[in-house]
């Protein structure tokens, strides 16, 4: 009788045992985990520390080095994404296909903060899908003391003084595209005549590049292992501070003028988090971190009057919109981007 109470007793602790580790483990499943995808080095990482502390919700952070790998991840599925944050022509893109969640913003209420003219832009007119996140523009830094021709306009590139000497973006619109204004075409172009010149032109080129290059063109240019590079406004400015030896220009023919937008992906699990997230990166105090963090300039008009006035009045960061008229916005250009993929790739395998 006493074995078979004391197996009662054992069974039931064994019982109570289950129920309680089935309670914390159901506790855990409960917690929400937002998945966040973004490009490398795009964030000050003590910001998603900060968010998860004031929130109580865990962050999954991933990153991505163009906007065509994040498409492609997020269109084949497999992985849940809440936030991500493309450029305008993929933005585009992805509303187009129907890859995107129109966004609250009754839980927004920091959306306030943003300078009106980021907003109602092509690839979102109505505001409904993005909120923006960073801007900026493409162009050329130099060493001062590597470089004695005057840098003005893309042609630079072209130069045989430089060999070995320059680096490209490995990227087809980037790169394609700048090859274009230099030729005096549209970066936006659906002529295939003009892309078959962009393509000799960037052939012709080839012979002349140190390497295309992504993230790392930062370590190379302060290391001074090349004397011109093609690069993001904020980047640049990353480097300069790192070197003063080094400069940076928007070319006279025009540039690429980007805008980086949060999203959040169709299908998300957690959409009201995720918008605690976005109004989390337009409070003032958080988007501050940010950009002097990154280096890119802020769309928050708050922010920017908490900057310093050296920044505020950078050329690089926050540049005359006179010495834009030339720039264009990246736009989606649909299956004709196929031709693009196809130029790039003659381009790669020379």
């Amino acid at each position: 009788m006493k074995r078979v109470s004391r197996f009662i007793a054992i069974i039931t602790m064994i019982m109570i045992f289950a129920v309680s580790l089935a309670g914390c483990q159901s506790g855990k499943g409960d917690k929400v985990v937002l998945n966040v995808y973004n490009w490398g080095d795009y964030i000050d990482e003590s910001v998603i520390g900060q968010f998860e502390e004031e929130t109580g919700i865990e962050v999954n952070y991933e990153t991505y080095a163009t906007n065509e790998d994040m498409y492609v991840k997020i269109k084949t599925g497999g992985t849940s994404y809440d936030i991500a944050i493309p450029s305008d022509y993929m933005i585009e893109k992805m509303v187009k296909e129907d890859m995107l969640e129109k966004i609250d913003f009754e839980n927004v209420p920091n959306y306030k903060n943003i300078d009106s003219s980021f907003k109602s832009l092509g690839f979102d007119p109505e505001n409904e899908y993005s909120v923006p996140y960073m801007w900026g523009t493409l162009g050329i830094i130099y060493n001062k003391t590597m470089v004695a021709d005057p840098v003005e306009g893309w042609d630079i590139l072209w130069n045989e003084k430089y060999k070995g000497e320059i680096l490209m973006l490995d990227s087809q619109r980037d790169s394609i595209g700048i090859t274009l204004k230099k030729l005096g075409y549209s970066l936006n172009t659906t002529n295939v005549a003009e892309l078959e010149a962009a393509k000799a032109e960037l052939v012709k080129q080839k012979p002349l590049v140190l390497a295309y290059v992504g993230d790392e063109v930062k370590g190379m240019m302060t290391g001074e292992e090349a004397a011109i590079a093609v690069v993001w406004s904020g980047d640049a400015v990353t480097m300069m501070e790192q070197n003063e030896n080094l400069e940076y220009v928007v070319p006279k023919e025009g540039t690429n003028i980007w805008f980086d937008n949060i999203v959040i992906p169709k299908g998300s699990e957690h959409k009201k988090e995720a918008e605690m997230f976005i109004d989390f990166l337009s409070r003032p105090d958080i988007a501050l971190k940010n950009t002097e963090y990154i280096g890119y300039s802020s769309p928050n008009a708050t922010t920017v009057e908490m900057l310093d006035e050296e920044t505020r009045s950078s050329d690089v960061s926050y540049p005359d919109t006179d010495k834009l008229k030339s720039s264009e916005v990246f736009l989606d250009l649909g299956d004709f981007v196929k031709e693009y993929d196809r130029i790039w790739t003659e381009v790669k395998v020379q």
